[in-house]
Order: structure tokens, then C-alpha cells, then sequence
């Protein structure tokens, strides 16, 4: 009966298939799981309609790649639900044996409120992964709660705050070693029109804080970009570690309004429970950034603050925005465990803690989340999942709907 089940999401989610493989970031290990005795939702759709195969499923060496899953679910930042689409498009630059695929994800949204979103994240590797850049262009009309610096406000003493945003982030990187990356980016935030939705209180006050909260901000700066990476596939990780430092500094120069630094530190790991069995999911998952910004002339949008890490995956079962400060330190763990053999579901639990200065001293105020999930397998060839998940903290609740898992 669940299988009938499984399959008529199937059909309501995805009108194409995800073939996006995440391999290694050095040649070597672009290997492939033996995935016979696996089943995802699109063994269950062929199932349901009766759709017999000649041969055998197995994964071609197809040079592009297509997704489109739509769905409805809730906007972060407090401007409730929206219908969301996601289109995925992936080639290879080079072998596949020894190059990632190369891919540009599109995700517009629109709530019917004055909210709606035109991002797009691009990855390009380029033959045998010598060279990777990656991209994140935003345009955004983005009404967003804001609690002011660090966590003395309560949930319900919030502001809304209205603006338009483009963003323009472009790095490129270099293998200078097996797993290793460095190179050079460049980074625009324009925020267009920044005022209080209510005429009544004045943003700058209640934030306490007179840069970046009205009118325009403008910051343009580059970045220096430094890269681990030892996992076999960042859609779904297995076993292995990921490390990332980001120094950005924005001069006037460039034409930022402020001169302006700062930092930003993601460590991950992943210790499978189970290493005799690959197919079979039963994973521990850490994740810690540290994220600081370096000057007291950042503007406010561009200060640290919970939700913003660069894929906004962090601080499930808390609202984006909700803590901001100039420093911010974040932790998360996951437990990833198959509840059917197949692999077909499975489940997750996760509690993240996060501390930022502000209101107070950084790490003497944490601020704890939790919650639970469930995992469709969406395409067993590259390991991808729908996740389903529901997180909650102090004063607020939310359920959210993924392609692909967290971190």
C-alpha cells in the first residue's frame, strides 16, 4: 500500500527525473554504488502504470541533465506560504570519470503577498575538477522580520522590514592539491528601499543600529576562498569531511557605501555507523560555522544572523533572522538512519544550537532547536532525497520541504 502511496507524491512533485551526480572533488573516487536492490519513486511510478523495461535501470553517461519539482511550502523570514518551483539543470565539462557535474539551480517563488524571488546558484567544473566557479545571483523582493541584535527581544517583539535585493556572488577556484582549492570571488549586495512596514516605528531606533536600515546599501567587495573537500557526493554526503573559509573585504574603492571584512568558517563531518554496508543509510552528521564580521561599519542586512549561511540551510526550527549579531557561532548534528531495507524511506532527527553577540556576550546566550524528518528516496542513482522535515523552537514551529539533505 505505501509503495501506491509513495508513487502518487511522485506524481504530484516531479514531472522529470534528478540525475545529478555529486562525486568527488579530485578524480579517483567518481565511483558507483551498486544501486540494484535499491528502489526510489521512480521504480514505484513504473510500478503503478504498469511501465515495463526492456533492460535493466542503470546510469548512463548522459552529458545533460534535467529536474523540475514544484511545490508549496513556507517562506523563511515570516511572509507565510508561497508556491515554489526548482529546475535543475546539469551537463559534464569533462570525463566523467574524473569531473563533477556541472549544474545551475533556478528556484523563483511567489506568495501572492508582494513576496517573490528569481535565484539562481550555479557549480561549474571544468575537465578533470582543475578549475570549479561557482555562482549565486539573486533578485528578490523580500519583506523579512527582524528581532534587532542579539536575543534580548522576545519572539513577538519583531519588525517587518521591506526591501529589494540583488545579490552577485561569482568565485573561482584552483586545485593546488588532491581535495584542496583556493582562489579569488567577488561579492554585491544592493538592498534597494529599506524601511519599517509600519510607518509608526522608526527601523534605526529599534534596531539600534544606524547602518544599512534605511534607504539604500550598497556593498561590493572581493573574497578570498579556500576549499576542503573529501566527500563522494554533497547532495546526500557519505563518509568524509568538507572545510571552507571565506574572507571577504569590501572597500569604497569597489563602491561599497562602508569599508568592510569579514569571515566565515563551515566545518562538516560524516562517520557512517555502518561502513560494510554502503546502500544502507545509518550516518552521523556534524556541521559548525563560525561567521564574524570585522568592522562596526557592516551594514545591519549584512551582519551575521541565522539562516543566512550561503546555501540558508542552517538553524532548522528556527525563523531566518531571528538572532543576528557581529559574530555568530552555529553547531548542528543529525542522525540519518534507512527505515525501509530498500532504502525507498528513511528518517532523520537534528538539534542545532546557535550564540550570537549583541544583546549580550557571545556564548553565554544559546539558542536551541530541534526536530525530525522523513526521507523519500527521489533517484537512487545519485542517492537524492525529498526531505520532509519539522523543526521547533522556543515560540515558533515550522515544517519544511526539501530536495536533498541539509548539509
Amino acid at each position: 500500500m505505501y509503495k501506491r502511496f509513495i508513487a502518487i507524491i511522485f506524481c504530484f512533485v516531479s514531472s522529470q527525473l534528478l540525475a545529478q551526480n555529486a562525486s568527488t572533488i579530485i578524480p579517483g573516487n567518481n565511483t558507483v554504488l551498486d544501486t540494484a536492490k535499491q528502489v526510489d519513486l521512480i521504480d514505484l511510478a513504473r510500478d503503478l502504470f504498469s511501465i515495463k523495461d526492456k533492460k535493466e535501470r542503470v546510469q548512463k553517461d548522459k552529458r545533460v541533465y534535467f529536474s523540475f519539482l514544484p511545490i508549496g511550502a513556507s517562506v523563511p523570514g515570516g511572509s507565510g506560504r508561497a508556491l515554489i518551483t526548482s529546475t535543475t539543470a546539469g551537463m559534464y565539462l569533462g570525463p566523467r570519470a574524473t569531473t563533477n557535474i556541472s549544474s545551475a539551480n533556478f528556484t523563483p517563488y511567489l506568495n501572492f503577498n508582494g513576496r517573490f524571488g528569481l535565484p539562481l546558484r550555479t557549480s561549474i567544473w571544468l575537465p578533470n575538477n582543475e578549475w570549479t566557479i561557482q555562482g549565486d545571483t539573486r533578485f528578490l523582493v523580500y519583506p523579512q522580520y527582524t528581532w534587532g541584535l542579539g536575543s534580548a527581544n522576545g519572539y513577538l517583539d519583531r519588525v517587518m522590514v521591506d526591501y529589494k535585493y540583488i545579490r552577485f556572488y561569482q568565485s573561482v577556484l584552483k586545485r593546488i592539491k588532491p581535495y584542496v582549492f583556493a582562489g579569488i570571488g567577488y561579492n554585491l549586495d544592493y538592498r534597494v528601499g529599506i524601511r519599517s512596514d509600519d510607518p509608526a516605528i522608526d527601523l534605526p531606533t529599534f534596531t539600534n543600529y544606524e547602518r544599512g536600515t534605511s534607504g539604500n546599501s550598497f556593498s561590493s567587495g572581493l573574497s578570498l576562498n579556500l576549499l576542503y573537500d573529501t566527500r563522494n557526493n554533497s547532495i546526500n554526503p557519505l563518509p568524509g569531511a568538507y572545510a571552507n573559509i571565506i574572507y571577504r573585504f569590501n572597500p569604497k574603492v569597489l563602491g561599497s557605501q562602508n569599508t568592510w571584512q569579514s569571515v566565515y568558517i563551515d566545518v562538516r563531518k560524516y562517520v557512517s555507523l555502518n561502513p560494510a554496508k554502503p546502500n544502507q543509510q545509518n550516518t552521523l552528521a556534524f556541521w559548525s560555522y563560525f561567521w564574524k564580521a570585522l568592522s562596526r561599519s557592516t551594514p545591519y542586512l549584512d551582519l551575521p544572523s541565522t539562516g543566512w549561511d550561503p546555501g540558508n540551510r542552517s538553524a532548522r526550527g528556527i525563523d531566518q533572522n531571528r538572532y543576528r549579531g557581529r559574530t555568530l557561532f552555529y553547531l548542528e548534528s543529525e542522525y540519518r538512519r534507512d527505515i525501509t531495507a530498500n532504502g525507498l524511506l528513511g528518517f532523520v532527527l537534528f538539534t542545532n544550537v546557535n550564540t550570537v553577540s549583541g544583546s549580550g556576550t557571545l556564548f553565554k546566550s544559546w539558542h536551541p532547536a530541534a526536530g525530525s524528518g522523513l526521507r523519500i528516496k527521489f533517484n537512487k542513482a545519485t542517492n537524492t532525497n525529498i526531505g520532509i522535515d519539522y523543526g521547533f523552537s522556543q515560540g515558533y514551529r515550522t515544517i519544511m520541504l526539501n530536495l536533498g539533505e541539509a548539509f
